[in-house]
Order: structure tokens, then sequence, then C-alpha cells
């Protein structure tokens, strides 16, 4: 184990576990790490040991190679014991995905927050064979250029039952102030908000551990977006004041084990560089839109970069995401144009 150290950011191990092996990164927590088939290619989950059997933290997609590496980590790094407790952060299918598998087939009990419960299971049973008029009007209003809007609305979107078990009835609830028993060790649940609903984090009484699925992440932001199921929220104010809140919490040594990249130190620069970096995008968004532009328009000031087709979704609804913050904050007004997208302006 190396410590590697990245602008007061520290990452005690250069590399990741191989794909069916584990790495033990504290006294009964195993570290391992599954392939997801996109852009951001792993989600990391964790086992931790009960003595005669393993709780997991969340869980990757349900897929025939997911259920096949189970199988194998199972009668490898897991030594045989059963999984007798699910704990998912949030409802995001590389988190919940195989949650089911391991209900139905593994007879575990899953835990997580009601919020996370409720969209996991509602969306796995909501399948569509194309978009639905809500979502097609959601794009429109978002700006999404048309070209894509009429591609898009001949396809099969994503479902989560492409990849999301079947979950069945039942489940234990966690909330914001409970606490949870698991691997020797007394976790106090904090609720983080903005990138999901009501998203589990658990911070360890007895030693630094931070088990923060994607409320967290050392070297990448969370996707913060807006959708047609809730198409005037603003998840910027809530991931904020999540992060505000945790940076009050927050110690030097915490070792944060987050849903993606490595492990780390350093959590309160970390929080600090999460604030700042919506701030700072707040604001070139406000200077950019002095003239009116929908959200499809305001990827430049926000990311940085060029968007390729992969990351088209998810930028259309961060974009919209923090244009509608603006709104909400009473910075921007906002037009309906001719072509059915919300134009935003900074307010003068």
């Amino acid at each position: 184990m190396k410590d590697r150290s990245s602008g007061g950011i520290r990452y005690p191990w250069d590399i990741p576990p191989e794909e069916g092996d584990a790495i033990e990164v504290a006294d009964g927590i195993l570290w391992i790490r599954l392939p997801l088939p996109m852009k951001l290619d792993h989600v990391n989950v964790y086992a931790l040991d009960e003595g005669d059997s393993w709780t997991l933290v969340d869980t990757g997609f349900d897929s025939k190679r997911s259920t096949a590496l189970w199988t194998r980590l199972l009668d490898g790094p897991l030594k045989g014991k059963p999984v007798a407790r699910v704990f998912v952060t949030h409802h995001h299918p590389d988190h919940i995905g195989m949650a089911g598998w391991f209900q139905s087939e593994h007879g575990a009990t899953l835990t997580t927050t009601r919020t996370a419960w409720l969209m996991g299971r509602m969306l796995q049973l909501d399948e569509q064979a194309t978009p639905n008029p809500e979502t097609l009007t959601f794009w429109q209003r978002c700006g999404m250029t048309p070209e894509i809007l009429e591609k898009r609305a001949s396809e099969r979107p994503f479902n989560f039952a492409d990849c999301v078990a079947p979950m069945p009835l039942g489940y234990q609830r966690v909330r914001q102030g409970d606490t949870f028993q698991s691997a020797g060790r007394t976790w106090d649940v904090h609720i983080g908000n903005g990138h999901a609903p009501e998203h589990a984090t658990l911070w360890s009484r007895d030693d630094n551990l931070v088990l923060a699925g994607d409320q967290i992440l050392p070297s990448i932001s969370s996707n913060i977006g807006v959708y047609a199921t809730e198409p005037e929220a603003d998840p910027v104010a809530d991931w904020l004041e999540a992060c505000e809140r945790f940076a009050t919490m927050a110690r030097e040594d915490h070792l944060v084990l987050g849903g993606h990249k490595m492990p780390f130190t350093g959590l309160p620069l970390r929080l600090h560089q999460l604030i700042e970096n919506h701030h700072g995008a707040l604001r070139r968004l406000e200077a950019h839109i002095a003239e009116p532009k929908s959200a499809g328009d305001c990827f430049a000031p926000l990311f940085k970069r060029q968007i390729g087709d992969g990351e088209y979704g998810l930028a259309l609804v961060e974009a919209m995401a923090h244009c509608l913050h603006l709104w909400h904050e009473g910075r921007a007004t906002r037009t309906l144009n001719a072509g059915g997208a919300w134009e935003f302006q900074t307010k003068r």
C-alpha cells in the first residue's frame, strides 16, 4: 500500500482490485470492483464481515456477467459465507441492480432509504418500449437538438428493467440520524441529496471509515440532473446543502470509500472542492446566459470540454439542473421559445 497525494487528496492504493478479487481496506472491510458497460466502466462495492455472513454495500448492474462474477466472488474472497444483508446507498442501477437477486436467490435482507427503495422498485417496473410523451416534452423543454430528439423518440430508452433484477416486496428502512451495526462497528447514517434523493452514507464511530456511495467521489463530480419525473426540481441546492453539512463532520484522516474511483483521505478539502466546483459553474453559467439560452446551449461554460454522444443525455439534464437553480434563486428568468424550449436569461 502506497500513499500518493494529489493537491491534499491522498490515495492509499495505487491500483484497484482485479476483477473477481478483493482488497481489504480495513479490518473486516473488503473493496470489490465490478465492471459497467459505459464510459465510467466500474462501480465499487464493499463487503463487511459479520463473522458467519457478509453485508454488502451496493451491488453493481444485473447482468449475466455480474451474476457469474458474484458467484466467483462468493466462492473466492467471500470464503463461501452467505450474504445475509445488502445495504444500498441509492437507487441508481449500478448500486441497486443485483439487490433483488441477493434477496430472491440468497435470502438476503435489503436495507436502504425509503426513497431509494420506492424509486428503485417503481423504475424497475416502469418498462417502456419508446419514450413516453412527458419525457419527450421534457427533452424539448431542455433544448435537446431536434435531430437527437427525433432519433431518440423512436428508440428504446434506458430502462431499469434492463439492468436491475426484479425487486421483491420488503426492505428495512434507514433514515437520517439512525445507527447501523456492521463489521464490528457502529455507523452513523447521514443522508445526502442532489445526485440521488435520500442517498445514504455511513460514518463509522469506531474508526476513520466513511462509506460514501456516489455522494462523495475523489476525482469526478457526481452527475446532478433534473428529469421528467420532477421537471422543476432543484438538485443543485440539495447537493450544496449536503456537502456543506458533511463539511462540518469531515476530518483529514477520514478514509472515504466511494462508489467510483479510488479510496482517499483529505475529505475537508474534497468537500470544499465539490462545493466550489458548482459555485464556479453557476458563475460561468450566469455570464453565459446574458442573452437567452436553453440548457442545451449551456454545455461549454459548465463542462469546459467537448461533450460526446455517449455523454449528451447526462450533460443535458445537468445543464438543466444548473439553469433551474439560477431560476429558483431569482438569478435568472425563463421564457418558453417558439421551439418549445425554456430559455434562461440572467436577471437584470
